[in-house]
């Protein structure tokens, strides 16, 4: 029971006693002008008043009732007062009325749980490749070319599967051929509008694997699956493009990838692809199933060193009307990657190399003499010397594949300067060594990237 709860009951408690002192104290005068009794009878009725006044007092207390106003002074009551401005701001400030929390007249606003429209958006991605052109003989001519612009579509559709689409729109202009083609035709003027890539990719399946289908780059190495704009150089090796073709591998079927569950040194994983023939230089005119397999490993050497090495193959059918044959091709690709811990960004060197063997079977008619085997092979290096500047160079050579005594060579260096993660300067040198002649081609490049999703590489 509080202080201020008892302040009432001890100030009716002493005006008793001092009453009971002052009836004692009252002197008799010999010459009273009123009665005692009459005197008598009145102090007993305010003893009797005062007594129940006490009384009632004593019952508000006993009941848990407060007796009356406490003093503006208290300090507990301060503190209560001062509690419950600020309970009373609080509400004012979350939009409620003092008093209204536990009110259930008041609106709720309903919130769902389902995607909103624009999350159903995919992401939109805009890569553009540009080049300013000088090349021996020609100077003259085909100087500026914009060899492409690609839009990419990437969405999540759920979280076991994803879809990429890229469409791109390339000019032609500006190419490195390691071997003369007589009799070819001119490029038709303006851009070719193609889906590059679009497939479904399924992630997270059982047993660490992943699969995907529609048309993609296939898995044969690890610069075949990079886009133009994010090579490390303005064009692919010289084995790329004789045994290949300018453009990736990219066919249609299904891809079926694995994390191998090997223990001990290196991580590894192999890549199984079916296939509908379509790239003209690996197969003519053939539309059977080709195959391709790949494995790849990954090794930490030491804190700033990595390798990786992979093998891959693919098979096939070749066909055209002079006649068909088995079609092999094969190649060993590995990079060495030195990045020294919390220099990343200012120093670092990538050394890829790879070779790439063609291994035609034998011609089902025996009218028709298949090509013989081809090999070739390419090397390539860029350094960091700064946060925005590398240097690079390539050596590339290759057979003819479809003359045996035929080869070429290239040679190049490179001076790249990155102006931000969106534009890309780079000024590169290509010699070109050719059986009859040589040549060269000097080319600036500026490639730029609007988006989520730049310069990606797998």
């Amino acid at each position: 029971m509080t202080k201020t709860r008892w302040m009432p009951l001890w100030c009716g408690t002493l005006t008793l006693v001092a009453l009971a002192v002052t009836l004692g104290a009252v002197p008799r005068p010999l010459d009273a002008q009123q009665p005692v009794p009459a005197v008598v009878d009145s102090l007993r009725a305010q003893m009797a008043r005062l007594q129940a006044e006490l009384d009632s007092l004593r019952a508000q207390v006993e009941s848990g009732g407060v007796p009356g106003p406490t003093s503006a002074a208290d300090p507990a009551q301060q503190q209560q007062d001062e509690l419950a401005r600020l309970r009373a701001a609080a509400a004012a400030a979350a939009g409620q009325q003092a008093g209204d929390a536990d009110s259930t007249d008041a609106p709720q606003e309903f919130v769902g749980r389902q995607r909103s429209l624009q999350a159903l958006n995919p992401e939109i991605s805009v890569s553009a490749d540009l080049f300013g052109a000088v090349q021996e003989g020609s100077a003259g001519r085909d100087n500026f070319v914009p060899r492409e612009f690609e839009f990419a579509f990437q969405s999540a559709l759920d979280p076991y599967s994803r879809a990429k689409i890229f469409v791109g729109i390339e000019t032609p202009g500006a190419e490195i051929e390691p071997f003369a083609a007589e009799g070819e035709e001119e490029e038709e003027e303006g851009g070719h509008l193609g889906v590059e890539e679009g497939y479904v990719e399924w992630v997270n399946l059982p047993g660490g694997l992943s699969a995907k289908l529609g048309k993609f780059y296939q898995s044969f190495g690890q610069l075949n699956r990079w886009h133009s704009h994010a090579l490390p150089f303005q064009s692919r090796s010289l084995p790329h493009l004789a045994f290949i073709g300018e453009e990736p591998l990219g066919q249609t079927g299904a891809s079926v990838h694995l994390l191998l569950p090997f223990q001990g040194v290196g991580t590894y994983e192999t890549t199984f692809e079916v296939t509908r023939s379509s790239n003209g230089a690996l197969f003519g005119e053939s539309n059977r199933l080709s195959y391709l397999g790949h494995v790849n490993g990954f090794f930490e050497i030491t804190d700033a060193v990595d390798l990786d090495l992979g093998v891959s193959g693919v098979f096939g059918t070749y066909e055209s009307e002079a006649g068909t044959f088995d079609q092999r091709l094969f190649g060993v690709e590995g990079a060495l990657t030195w990045t020294p811990p919390g220099r990343s960004l200012y120093r670092g060197t990538v050394v890829r190399g790879g070779i790439m063997f063609r291994n035609p079977g034998e011609s089902s008619d025996a009218a028709f003499q298949a090509p013989a085997s081809a090999t070739g092979t390419w090397v390539l290096a860029e350094t960091r010397v700064g946060r925005q500047w590398l240097f690079g160079g390539r050596f590339d050579w290759v057979e003819n594949p479809e003359d045996a005594s035929d080869s070429s060579w290239l040679l190049g260096p490179t001076l790249t300067w990155w102006q931000s993660e969106w534009v890309r300067i780079r000024a590169e040198y290509a010699h070109l060594n050719r059986t009859a002649e040589a040549t060269g081609l000097f080319t600036l490049q500026v490639t730029l990237a609007m988006g989520p999703h730049k310069h990606e590489t797998y």
